[in-house]
């Protein structure tokens, strides 16, 4: 691992900018001086990057930053800073890129060379604008993006070669196979944090009623709240105390290790609910997994240990690797492998990660709509990418021109239910009695998880095409869990849809199309 320019082997995701001189600060400096400079200090970018301004959960984590959130050009959210009594916006995208540069910089100056190609990890549950963002935010640092891969996907990777490496286990034929994916967006660190200020606030107006806690007073409670977290992770006490916290008054709450268990108690039924219906996609039983690998500071929290360890029958816990370090120790690995330069570079990791095959899978179903509203899936959730599925339709009336192709990602078996990606439109299709025309409309998506979307005329080879990038319109990342959920809430109500809408059309064709009448003798 390359450290950082403080000699750290991790980076905070933190951006702020001085008044007085526009000064940038990233990381761990941007970070400690937060209290002091909450409105130009920025964290938690990946929250907002690829959504539109106007998303509800897009709102509820703009309360929670102490920089200004404000709706921007297409409906973007644009966060909003003061610089040299300028007022400067920025999208999400952009602040994450000078993380990346600042990343690109620590690397450059290790290794004495420049560093201009990057493997990028996201969470699992990203959607397609949400990894087309984090692309663009490569290309702003200035890095040419070989591969977004998911976060659990490089740290098993890591993991896996960490065996290998060992020579405790092997790989199946250098295939990383990821068979489900899943995830909870209102499940990171920062939520607990979040959850024990709120208490913390709570705790200190009990004692003060009225008094008035300003952004640099929370920015401080934030930071409290984070730093019990952590010491209550090796200890079952904490005191949290900050002087001259409001209107001169101290703050002093003792926490317990008990206590932040109950305030945070949701997130921990939270962490459990997402492995079980991870476990229910992948078609596996819990008694079939070998190993569980933890990942993330958060894994560190000894509550959220017990309960995996518990619903696993007892496992011992995977910890041979760092939690906080695996992720990008994957992508590293998987960066090599593209480059080539890890098997140049020879040794015991190469030999490891010799033919190394990644598999990763689609987060959720993807489609278009068809008449009635009605979503006709062409690849299904948790297909293995990169991939190429196809499926032919037709048109609806007589002597039809034209289709408009409109896209869609979702589990439900209507429209309305699911997120509309885009639309194109096909034109030159021959003329005929509808029903005739065949279309053939194919789905292309890339080692990143990019979509392409393609129709043709299977008479006429007429074609049109389009690209998914991201736009304000896109699915937001904590949808994709509740979608699912959804899906299998609603599986009779979209059945019953589907043979509706099945009828419909046979009544139509019949109506439109009737079959030739036998003529008696």
């Amino acid at each position: 691992m390359i450290p950082n320019s403080n000699g750290a082997h991790t980076t905070a995701s933190w951006v702020a900018f001085a008044k007085e001189d526009g000064t940038r600060l990233v990381g761990d400096a941007a970070k400690n001086q937060a209290a002091s400079n909450p409105g130009n200090t920025v964290n938690d970018a990946k929250r907002l990057i690829g959504r539109a301004f106007s998303e509800s959960a897009v709102q509820a984590d703009a309360k929670h930053l102490s920089c200004r959130v404000e709706e921007g050009p297409s409906g973007k959210p644009m966060i909003a800073v003061e610089v040299c009594g300028e007022k400067r916006s920025f999208a999400p995208e952009q602040i994450s890129a000078m993380v990346l540069e600042q990343l690109k910089a620590d690397a450059e100056a290790f290794l004495g060379q420049a560093v201009k190609r990057a493997v990028i990890t996201v969470p699992a549950h990203f959607n397609d604008a949400q990894r087309q963002a984090t692309k663009d935010a490569g290309t702003i640092a200035g890095l040419d993006v070989l591969r977004i891969i998911n976060e659990p996907t490089a740290a098993a990777i890591a993991y896996g070669l960490d065996k290998a490496r060992g020579g405790k286990a092997e790989r199946n034929g250098g295939i990383f196979e990821v068979k489900a994916t899943g995830g909870d967006t209102r499940l990171g660190g920062e939520d607990f944090d979040a959850a024990t200020t709120k208490w913390l606030e709570q705790q200190f107006l009990k004692s003060h009623p009225g008094v008035a806690i300003d952004a640099r007073g929370r920015r401080r409670l934030i930071a409290a709240a984070e730093r019990a977290k952590r010491h209550l992770s090796s200890q079952t006490t904490a005191e949290v105390e900050i002087e001259a916290f409001s209107d001169g008054h101290d703050l002093k709450v003792p926490l317990s290790r008990a206590k932040f268990e109950s305030i945070n108690a949701a997130f921990f039924s939270s962490c459990i609910d997402t492995v079980k219906k991870v476990l229910k996609d992948s078609g596996l039983a819990k008694e079939e997994i070998d190993e569980v690998v933890l990942v993330g500071g958060s894994t560190r929290v000894p509550k959220i240990r017990s309960l995996l360890s518990d619903y696993f029958g007892g496992k011992q816990l995977c910890s041979s690797i760092n939690p906080d370090e695996a992720v990008a120790y994957g992508a590293a690995v998987q960066a090599g492998v593209l480059s080539g330069g890890l098997a140049a570079a020879g040794g015991a990791l190469a030999k490891a990660s010799t033919g190394l095959v990644l598999m990763d899978v689609v987060p959720l179903s993807l489609g278009i709509e068809t008449t009635g509203k009605v979503m006709a899936t062409i690849v299904k959730r948790n297909t293995p990418i990169p991939c190429r599925r196809v499926d032919t339709f037709t048109t609806e009336e007589d002597g039809q021109t034209a289709i408009d192709v409109a896209i869609f990602e979702g589990e439900r078996a209507s429209t309305d239910a699911c997120s509309k990606l885009g639309e194109f439109t096909i034109t030159g299709i021959e003329r005929a009695k509808r029903g005739e025309p065949q279309i053939e409309v194919s789905m292309d998506i890339d080692a990143n998880g990019i979509l392409s979307v393609s129709a043709k005329d299977k008479t006429t080879g007429a074609k049109a095409s389009t690209t998914i990038a991201a736009t304000a319109s896109r699915n937001s990342n904590e949808d994709v869990a509740r979608m699912v959920e959804e899906a299998r809430v609603n599986a009779a109500a979209d059945k019953v849809l589907r043979e509706k809408a099945e009828a419909k059309r046979l009544l139509e064709d019949a109506i439109f199309d009737p079959p030739p009448r036998v003529r008696e003798p």
